[in-house]
């Protein structure tokens, strides 16, 4: 019995020490919390979505969905091969064409009316605090920081691993110009020594005037936060961007609601939306979309273009690691809307409507 507690409190004092790393990041406090405080999406001494989100569906509990993740057989959660890409040179890219290179999963680079712009980056090789969990997939990990011209704006949707990597942002800190992403998450940058001043956080449906003509509007996402146990410390959000030239929705994690009506209508139609379309399980479907409930979202939203993300680079889901993007190939074809399905690091230009690939399909 002495024993048993002994090794107990040693894991605990172990697990303790272990997340007192840098990586875990900081809540807010001070004056940061304060105004988390009188935030409207704040209630209880956390932030909620809209509308009632439980964290499993009813039915499911943690230990029945660790347990199927752990123990599940399915081999072709992970792809059999290397994943084929394509390497575009960043720092040569012509300043006067606007593109986009997606890196897998949520990561991808925007340059459009003369600024770059870097979503969520993972360049890493695991979307964990242990590096040798949540691998990346084979042949996934072509970019490194090293890659990267300066970045105009970096956008952060949410602090989860698999969308805030320390590793990442620590390496292209000297190369980042200024940061926008959800109430309380700039605590974590101010912790990692990140400039105050280049750290623009905020609440949902609020306005951020950029310059040269760029404006960002904050909107509301359905979905949680946190680098711990602890939970919505910080604001999870997605991003209206528009520029001289064009509109993006810019979508981080997120459950199918209301919401995506209501930013349809307030700011649509949008040249090219990016919706999270990977990582589901029935177990927890209020969190993240199915194939078909992206598409719905990319109806609500008015998109002329849908750029699938969220797959392809990690495990963290059930799924057969090609299936999201296999069914919204065959789900889009009954819509009007621009289906964009690159490989990994091809560049793609804004204006260019073309067919892609199913590259997903090679044997398992």
């Amino acid at each position: 019995m002495i024993t048993s507690i002994i090794l107990i409190l040693l894991f605990v004092a172990t697990v303790c020490i272990f997340m007192q790393q840098a990586q875990f990041g900081k809540r807010p406090s001070g004056n940061r919390l304060e105004l988390i405080k009188t935030s409207p999406n704040y209630k209880d001494g956390s932030f909620q979505n809209l509308n009632h989100t439980p964290d499993l569906t009813e039915g499911a509990s943690l230990f029945s969905v660790m347990k199927e993740f752990l123990l599940n057989d399915n081999k072709l959660k992970k792809p059999s091969q290397k994943i084929p890409t394509i390497k575009t040179d960043l720092l040569q890219l012509n300043p006067l064409e606007n593109v986009v290179v997606w890196f897998g999963h949520s990561s991808y680079f925007i340059q459009i009316d003369g600024k770059k712009i870097l979503v969520d980056p993972v360049l890493s090789g695991s979307a964990s605090p242990l590096s040798f969990t949540n691998k990346a997939f084979d042949g996934t990990s072509i970019y490194t920081t090293n890659d990267f011209p300066e970045i105009d704006y970096l956008f952060i949707s949410h602090d989860h691993w698999d969308h805030l990597d320390y590793k990442t942002v620590m390496k292209l800190k000297p190369k980042i110009k200024a940061i926008i992403t959800g109430l309380g998450t700039g605590a974590h940058f101010e912790h990692w020594g990140f400039n105050s001043d280049l750290i623009i956080e905020k609440d949902w449906n609020e306005t951020v005037v950029l310059e040269d003509g760029f404006i960002v509007n904050t909107v509301p996402a359905r979905h949680f936060s946190g680098r711990s146990f602890i939970r919505n410390k910080a604001l999870w959000t997605s991003f209206v961007l528009k520029t001289p030239t064009s509109k993006l929705f810019i979508g981080g994690d997120s459950g199918y609601d209301s919401h995506f009506v209501e930013i349809g209508k307030q700011f649509g139609p949008f040249d090219l939306v990016f919706l999270e379309n990977g990582q589901y399980d029935k177990s927890w479907k209020y969190i993240h979309m199915t194939p078909n409930e992206v598409l719905m979202a990319a109806k609500d939203l008015n998109a002329k273009a849908l750029f699938p993300v969220h797959s392809s680079k990690f495990v963290l889901a059930n799924h057969d690691w090609n299936e999201p993007l296999s069914q919204i190939t065959e789900l889009s074809k009954a819509t009007d809307i621009h289906l964009i399905t690159p490989l990994i690091g091809e560049k793609i230009l804004l204006s260019e409507k073309k067919d892609f690939p199913k590259w997903w399909e090679f044997s398992n």
